[in-house]
């Protein structure tokens, strides 16, 4: 018979939130220091890492001392072996979430943070005190930050893929657009599990020329939705796109969509949609984070059902996935 945990002393628990900063701090460091592409399947010494990654060995060993703490590595023998979650560090991991951890370590990002009290005063991106243009600008503006941004991003599509492809059945649409999908992974994996369909990938001009040649039955296509038109398409995806933009600008995309959208076509939004009750906090985490950088947010179903029916789109309903992420489904009317 299992025996559940015990429960968290209040102080505990708010000595933990506290201080959790310290352990994220901490993974950022080790993953920017690519600690554990040094690891492979021997243990490996602090003295011999640090001397790798050009720090100090008393340090580094304090730090990973932390981490195992965390089921980030595991101590052996005074030396270093890699646990199921340090993989995910290893920058050759196919799941690798190294780029994640990196991004959320990056000087823009940890001051954004430490101005969070001008977000929560007045509901702005607090990122907008360090570059006034923005998030977007700030990349733009910063290519080497830039490519852990995207590397980030691949890496949180790739670890969702499999979620939502096992929750959710596209085999009834002929054509399937990605507005907004970046390199293609979440379309290309779709194409693959589903060989009759066909698929239109839609980005910004500089993501879609970046990009190696399009596998066979992708078409790519660059644009801005906020100003060009979008594709025609059996169905369309919205993956982690509405989220990074704020009421106004929701609505000029999802009635791009819709001015696209045969009646009848299917739209798909994938998010962290909120639920009433808030016992998973990974999409309160993120909704957080839309505030502070980009000034979007995270979604109940009933704000999605608000900006949907102004765009023309039936009430939603929510599918869930085995992941964070879940589906609402709408049709064009």
């Amino acid at each position: 018979m299992s025996v559940s945990a015990p429960p968290v002393a209040p102080h505990e628990l708010i000595w933990g939130i506290t201080t959790s900063v310290v352990s994220a701090r901490a993974l950022h460091l080790v993953a920017t220091l690519r600690v554990a592409d040094h690891i492979d399947a021997e243990a490996v010494g602090a003295g011999e890492l640090a001397s790798l990654c050009g720090v100090d060995a008393g340090a580094l060993d304090r730090v990973l001392r932390l981490l195992v703490t965390q089921g980030i590595f595991a101590r052996q023998g005074g030396a270093y072996v890699h646990t199921d979650a340090s993989r995910l560090l290893r920058s050759d991991h196919p799941m690798s979430m190294s780029g994640y951890a990196r991004m959320m370590g990056l000087p823009v990002f940890w001051a954004s943070f430490a101005h969070m009290d001008h977000s929560l005063r007045t509901g702005a991106p607090s990122i907008n005190l360090v570059d006034p243009g923005g998030v977007w600008a700030y990349l733009q503006s910063h290519p080497d930050d830039a490519g852990v941004f995207r590397e980030a991003m691949v890496a949180k599509a790739q670890a969702d893929i499999a979620a939502i492809l096992g929750g959710y059945d596209f085999g009834a649409f002929p054509t399937i657009a990605d507005i907004g999908g970046g390199r293609g992974h979440l379309l290309e994996a779709l194409l693959e599990a589903n060989p009759s369909a066909r698929g239109v990938l839609f980005d910004l001009p500089g993501v879609i020329g970046a990009l190696d040649p399009a596998p066979q039955r992708l078409t790519r296509t660059a644009g801005d939705f906020f100003a060009d038109p979008l594709p025609r398409a059996d169905a369309y995806i919205l993956m982690e796109v509405l989220h990074d933009w704020g009421d106004a600008e929701a609505s000029k995309i999802l009635g791009a969509v819709h001015e696209a959208a045969p009646a009848g076509s299917t739209l798909l939004i994938i998010e962290n949609v909120l639920g009433d009750v808030a016992t998973d906090p990974r999409g309160h985490i993120l909704d957080i984070i839309m505030l502070t950088f980009t000034g979007g947010r995270e979604r109940t179903v009933d704000q999605f059902d608000i900006l949907l029916k102004e765009a023309g789109f039936r009430r939603g309903s929510v599918i869930e996935t085995s992941g964070p992420m879940r589906i609402v489904e709408t049709v064009a009317v």
